[in-house]
């Protein structure tokens, strides 16, 4: 989680701080606020000596959830906070790091503690380095070992909302319910509520969501994903190794993470060659990466406005 200091402007960590130490059964020392981030604030802090009652564990409500992580004095670690998240925000993204981590395919910084109320999630720090000549194929292997992680259903099981916009996840069959049901009509209506698409826009974008099958998208299992694996959510350590971050993890076409890893940028050719000799994308993967791409396209317009709304109105009509 290597980012650069910005100046701390408060003094007061609030309720934070207490439960985190109580959960690491560990003193937190040295807390440097981090920029980069546009939703949770971010600090690097010292672990001290053993503190704390260590009580609590990596699989409940995340109330209270740590392990007794007497570490000693040194270790540095990585921690997000916010000061009015969705519900159950860190929570989610701690399982869903643990259920990335449990596949044994990506690297995932491990959690050492989380809650929800005051909210806050503590990671092992990553010491950011260089890509290397193996960086991006290692990485598309690695995504394709991931991809092939068998799910019951698109969706989340326990049907948390994820990102910041808290958009759903329950259960369905198909892709083509999905991505309608649970993507582009919630966030049609968030567009439509906070004024941000033009009405005729918002008309074709539900358009598009009744007649997805239209597209004739292949029918894929559904596979785990990052859900959010933007360059930014991609670290690489001091030996070259990449490390996954901030996932939306959930399950559902495997186009969408490689559409995701295409918006801004930041995975080169190597990296999506790999992918595919290991686990060949069906033909037009390509064509359709605009698609994929569109659910994210509008959580930036809501959010950011700008540009975004263009690059929205764009492919809406491109597929309708």
């Amino acid at each position: 989680m290597e980012a650069m200091p910005s100046e701390d402007t408060s003094t007061k960590h609030h309720d934070w701080k207490t439960a985190a130490e109580a959960a690491l059964s560990n003193t937190l020392h040295a807390l440097t606020p981090l920029g980069g981030g546009d939703f949770a604030a971010a600090y690097r802090a010292t672990l001290g000596t053993g503190q704390g009652n260590g009580q609590g564990n990596s699989q409940g409500s995340g109330q209270g959830n740590g392990q007794n992580n007497d570490q000693g004095n040194g270790q540095h670690v990585f921690i997000k906070t916010h000061a009015n998240p969705p519900p159950h925000f860190f929570s989610t993204e701690a399982a869903g790091l643990q259920w990335l981590r449990d596949t044994g395919t990506v690297s995932v910084p491990k959690v050492l503690a989380f809650n929800d109320a005051p909210p806050f999630l503590v990671m092992e720090w990553v010491s950011a380095g260089s890509s290397k000549p193996t960086t991006e194929p290692a990485l598309g292997r690695a995504m394709a070992a991931l991809h092939q992680t068998p799910m019951s259903s698109f969706g989340r099981t326990d049907q948390r909302t994820t990102g910041s916009l808290a958009v759903p996840n329950t259960p369905c069959d198909s892709w083509v319910e999905f991505y309608a049901t649970q993507r582009l009509l919630p966030l049609a209506q968030k567009a439509f509520d906070r004024q941000v698409l033009p009405a005729a826009v918002i008309n074709r974008l539900e358009s598009l969501a009744h007649n997805l099958a239209a597209l004739n998208v292949p029918d894929e299992p559904p596979s785990l994903l990052h859900g959010d694996l933007w360059a930014g959510n991609r670290l690489i350590d001091t030996a070259g190794q990449s490390w996954l971050i901030d996932p939306a993890a959930h399950a559902g076409h495997r186009e969408f993470d490689l559409g995701m890893m295409q918006l801004f940028g930041g995975f080169e050719r190597a990296c999506f060659h790999a992918y595919d000799e290991c686990y060949p994308l069906a033909p037009g993967w390509q064509d359709r990466v605009e698609l994929h791409q569109l659910a994210p396209l509008i959580v930036h317009a809501i959010k950011f406005g700008g540009h975004y709304v263009q690059a929205c109105t764009d492919v809406i009509k491109r597929f309708t």
